[in-house]
């Protein structure tokens, strides 16, 4: 089936195959990545501040764009233009991606950053991508694909976990709690204290929601400024594993394509 005949009725069947788009895509985006991560004139910071910006953001998206293009599906990039929520409002189905999650990581020559691409149906992920460039490790899933990631190439399935409740954390006697290596919070440090013992790992970009998924860590709170490019292939990764991103009453979850594109602040476990 050539990408470009898909159409929107018969989308719900090819999740799998605009997945497999997104992994290859994922990887390509990757490898720009480290290119320039082993350049000589690396970072090359184009923005500054709190949020910067760098040659190798600019051009994952750029890598990222030509790839999916081809899927006739919209493209929501945090390095792309702005699109009015009017036009926004009317897609069914997008792509939602973060070129280089991390950009922080990336400059300090730290490797935890990754490359993200969601497929959105409306207002929620139903599949995502997340790829580690520094340990070449792909993770993939979707409710109708399943879990699995590809470290160095070689495949390796997820089993989905039993759904638990945040009531269920509270009374374990140690917790594994992962938490933002570069935006830690005071009110983060408040919330680990809800908790009998906890370990807290530090870690950068959306390998945080990945420690849930390899059960190296229970839960990870989110007290600061972050967007639905953010967070949202993971989300549809960890939706599948029986996990879920939840907003601080610890039962809705996350909606994406909002009027404002900015996350409240959330729990996922």
């Amino acid at each position: 089936m050539l990408i470009n005949k898909l159409n929107l009725e018969t989308k719900d069947k090819n999740v799998k195959f605009l997945l497999e788009i997104a992994e290859d895509t994922a990887a390509k985006a990757g490898k720009a990545i480290m290119e320039i991560y082993q350049s000589a004139d690396f970072p090359q910071v184009i923005q500054p501040g709190e949020f910067p910006s760098t040659r190798a953001d600019k051009r994952s998206h750029e890598v990222i764009i030509e790839s999916l293009d081809k899927t006739n599906l919209p493209i929501l990039s945090e390095e792309g233009p702005t699109i009015d929520f009017n036009e926004r409002s009317l897609w069914e189905y997008f792509w939602l991606i973060d070129p280089l999650d991390g950009t922080k990581e990336f400059i300090n020559k730290i490797g935890e950053f990754t490359v993200g691409i969601a497929l959105i149906k409306k207002n929620k992920p139903v599949a995502g991508v997340i790829y580690s460039p520094c340990s070449d490790t792909l993770y993939c899933g979707s409710k109708e694909t399943g879990l699995y990631k590809y470290v160095h190439g070689k495949l390796i399935p997820f089993i989905p976990a039993t759904k638990r409740k945040f009531s269920d954390l509270l009374q374990k006697e140690q917790i594994t709690i992962t938490a933002s290596r570069s935006h830690l919070t005071p009110e983060t440090k408040e919330f680990t204290e809800r908790f009998k013992k906890v370990k807290l790992i530090l870690m950068g970009s959306s390998l945080k929601f990945m420690m849930l998924l390899e059960n190296q860590a229970d839960i990870y709170p989110r007290f600061g400024s972050t967007m639905e490019w953010d967070t949202a292939a993971a989300h549809a990764i960890l939706n599948a594993a029986n996990r879920g991103v939840y907003t601080t009453d610890m039962q809705s979850e996350l909606i994406y394509n909002k009027p404002d594109l900015t996350n409240p602040f959330f729990i996922a476990f």
